[in-house]
């Protein structure tokens, strides 16, 4: 019986997963879920997190399923994962130390950052954060996968569903138009 799901549109498997059908449910997650895991963990750096993220999503996706109008089911769960990714990343934020916690830095040999060094480093950090996320959604995407996450051009090409050519160009852009703010940002 499952070896007949396997072979089912995406489009049958929603019409199946609105009527209830769990093994529907089942096949898309075995479709999709290393896949969305793997694209999840790009945003988040945590791929336990990620598969926690993910598996919520389809339970949402069941419990959903009469609600959703959903036209592309790889295109809907893909942007989900992001918005997820997203959310989690707001939730968690980044933790600022305290200068008590690193009273001891100033002990330490040159090679060690001191309070002021931290600060001024995070807020660099900050800065170049707020310029990647000014990029067009996709040049970002393809600039995260690419200089962050280190990740080849044809993963990126498998991830997004797009051409490696589009990956190069999205790159190429991403780039200059970084450059562009970057060189902007310093006249001001």
């Amino acid at each position: 019986m499952k070896d007949v799901y396997l072979s089912k549109s995406d489009e049958d498997l929603m019409c199946l997963l609105v009527n209830q059908d769990s093994l529907a449910l089942e096949t898309l997650f075995n479709r999709y879920y290393p896949a969305l895991c793997k694209f999840t963990s790009i945003y988040i750096k945590d791929y336990n997190k990620a598969e926690e993220l993910v598996a919520d999503l389809f339970m949402k996706l069941w419990d959903k399923r009469n609600e959703l109008q959903i036209k592309s089911i790889r295109k809907y769960l893909f942007t989900a994962a992001k918005n997820l990714s997203f959310n989690e990343i707001q939730r968690v934020k980044l933790n600022i130390l305290s200068l008590n916690d690193h009273e001891n830095t100033l002990d330490y040999p040159d090679g060690y950052l001191n309070p002021q060094e931290l600060l001024t480093s995070r807020e660099s950090y900050s800065e170049i954060i707020a310029l990647i996320n000014l990029l067009p959604e996709r040049q970002r995407e393809v600039l995260l996968m690419s200089r962050i996450e280190m990740l080849e051009k044809n993963i990126i090409a498998d991830l997004l569903s797009i051409s490696v050519r589009t990956v190069e160009t999205l790159l190429y852009q991403a780039v200059k138009n970084f450059r562009s703010l970057t060189t902007n940002r310093s006249a001001i």
